[in-house]
């Protein structure tokens, strides 16, 4: 593997650990994630991430958006990520 490839894949297993511990009813920026994975400007490649993943064991529907919107979800859209948010006290019917 390539030293690119590897800092890639580096940074892909970072987001998705951070994103693995983040709690029910709680949610986080991409940006915030991507703080948290070690690369503070690379908010756009943690939303690439989480739009493809489909490991039920990462709750991307936890991260959003840091202008505060729900953003997409790739398991349903957005109204889906709405509900499962709610349903997780995350957000309130308002939101």
């Amino acid at each position: 593997m390539r030293q690119n490839q590897q800092k890639q894949a580096r940074f892909s297993d970072a987001v998705r650990r951070v994103v693995a511990r983040i709690p029910k009813g709680k949610t986080m920026t991409y940006k915030a994630v991507a703080r948290a994975a070690g690369s503070p400007d690379a908010a756009r490649a943690v939303g690439s991430l989480m739009a493809k993943n489909f490991d039920p064991k990462i709750p991307c529907h936890r991260v959003i958006r840091s202008d505060g919107r729900i953003g997409n979800y790739n398991r349903g859209g957005e109204a889906t990520k709405r509900s499962l948010l709610r349903a997780e006290g995350a957000i309130h019917k308002t939101f």
